[in-house]
């Protein structure tokens, strides 16, 4: 870790990917069965994943789950390949413990990816976070071609426009547009035998109107789950790094207020009926234990792997079972939304 902080962001990120390829990295043992949760028909043997972002391109996800984390996501995936925005757009905040990114969705594209999930040798659970490419003129169309090509070889998929990275995305998450968009994946998935689980993305900086809204589509069965949340284009006064004003969305542990009260507003909103994977700024057992208790089945981390290392994994997953324990649960599942039960 110490010699990856001397390399700039994007390429100390391209070592440690290629470093997993190549299997250097250790093995982590089976995760404590308290941990174990079922979600839409999957076994998750931890909460804990690790978010999309880190693997674009699916190239190192059997690699990923042997460091201990119960799921990966892989994406931002787009139709077509895309390089993304002009470098540098990766920086890393130390004195803040956060990261901002300004990548746009640089991937290889959905033909060369399922190339890389059907040559996975293990089980394990995988979603697939599904992105635009910046120049289409059709964004739903980009989301079907998406959800038609990786969708067989994903657990779950993830429609994401909370990005603020690809100009106009956040835009699709107002009612209608993001009903239509929803609509057009669904009627993809309809006619299979087991179509994978749908979820949306969502920003932290959503309006109230715009949390309600994505609630009652929600409920009303559109979809199988939330994952909050996403960067945020806020910048905290608290932020000290030099780097604090550089453009993009910002991750790490500014994030954990904010995302964290998303995260309970959208369990109030959707009546905890609906699982949430809840991410943005965990970075310590005790906070992955707070996005349970505020509504989270589900968890996800990245930024905080930058400074911390794969170590945290199992700091993580171990001290959020401790925690389990101490209070009385029996399960992980017990837990969920406990704040909204006190």
């Amino acid at each position: 870790m110490a010699l990856l902080r001397l390399l700039p962001p994007e390429p100390a990120h391209s070592v440690a990917l290629a470093c997993l390829r190549l299997g250097l990295a250790p093995t982590a043992a089976a995760p404590d069965p308290m941990l174990a949760n079922r979600l839409w028909g999957r076994d998750f043997p931890s909460p804990l994943g690790l978010a999309a972002g880190f693997d674009k391109n699916g190239q190192a996800i059997d690699a990923a789950l042997r460091l201990g984390f119960g799921f990966v996501e892989i994406g931002s995936v787009t139709p077509r390949p895309q390089a993304g925005n002009k470098r540098p757009r990766l920086f890393r905040l130390a004195a803040d413990q956060a990261v901002i990114n300004r990548m746009g969705f640089n991937n290889q594209g959905a033909e060369q990816v399922a190339l890389h999930l059907a040559a996975r040798r293990h089980n394990g659970i995988v979603g697939v976070n599904l992105g635009k490419n910046s120049d289409s003129p059709d964004a739903v169309a980009d989301y079907v071609e998406g959800a038609r090509q990786l969708g067989p070889l994903a657990d779950y998929l993830v429609i994401n426009v909370s990005s603020p990275n690809t100009p106009g995305l956040r835009a699709l998450q107002s009612k209608a547009p993001l009903q239509t968009l929803i609509g057009a994946v669904r009627d993809v998935l309809a006619g299979w035998t087991k179509p994978p689980p749908l979820l949306l993305k969502i920003a932290p900086d959503l309006t109230l109107g715009d949390r309600a809204d994505i609630a009652e589509i929600a409920l009303g069965g559109a979809l199988s789950g939330l994952i909050i949340c996403n960067t945020t284009t806020a910048r905290p006064d608290s932020l000290r790094s030099a780097l604090a004003s550089q453009s993009g969305g910002l991750s790490g542990q500014p994030l954990f207020g904010p995302a964290t009260q998303l995260l309970a507003d959208m369990y109030r909103l959707t009546d905890g009926k609906l699982p949430l994977i809840g991410t943005g700024g965990i970075g310590s057992a005790a906070q992955a234990y707070a996005k349970v208790r505020a509504g989270a089945s589900l968890l996800q981390l990245y930024s905080a792997l930058v400074f911390r290392g794969p170590a945290l994994i199992d700091e993580v997953t171990r001290g959020l079972a401790d925690l389990l324990r101490r209070d009385g649960w029996r399960s992980l599942a017990a837990a969920v939304g406990a704040d909204h039960r006190q």
